[in-house]
């Protein structure tokens, strides 16, 4: 079995940063990827950044390239999400997450890819 815990989560002004970690405990061996995914109020969960560890690809919501920034390390079972000029748009419960098994490049974004999922950590952007 897998463990994922976040943290980092916080209230932050508009404009602000905050950082998130990701850390995996338990049979972490043979994840070939994690990701970060958000659900807001209301809304069906959506992908956030993902990070591909065989290749060190990563891969961002257009909604958050280039005020977020992933990164990790999988010997260490650490991922983390930066993220920068935030908005009252960001304001949502943030999850990590990992997968097993390779998806394909077009799925990567798709919840139904990740095997394991975190509890979640709630950011609020005020304005």
């Amino acid at each position: 079995q897998v463990q994922l815990l976040e943290s980092g989560g916080g209230l932050v002004q508009a404009g602000g940063s905050l950082r998130l970690s990701c850390a995996a405990s338990g049979r972490t061996f043979g994840s070939y990827a994690m990701g970060w995914f958000r659900q807001a109020p209301g809304k069906e969960r959506e992908f956030a950044a993902a990070i591909t560890w065989s290749d060190g690809n990563t891969y961002y919501a257009d909604s958050v390239k280039g005020r977020f920034t992933i990164s990790g390390d999988n010997f260490k079972n650490t991922m983390y999400l930066q993220m920068n000029s935030l908005k009252p748009e960001d304001t949502a419960v943030y999850y990590c997450a990992k997968t097993l098994f390779r998806p394909a490049t077009a799925t990567i974004p798709s919840p139904s890819q990740y095997n394991y999922w975190g509890q979640g950590t709630q950011v609020t952007v005020s304005s």
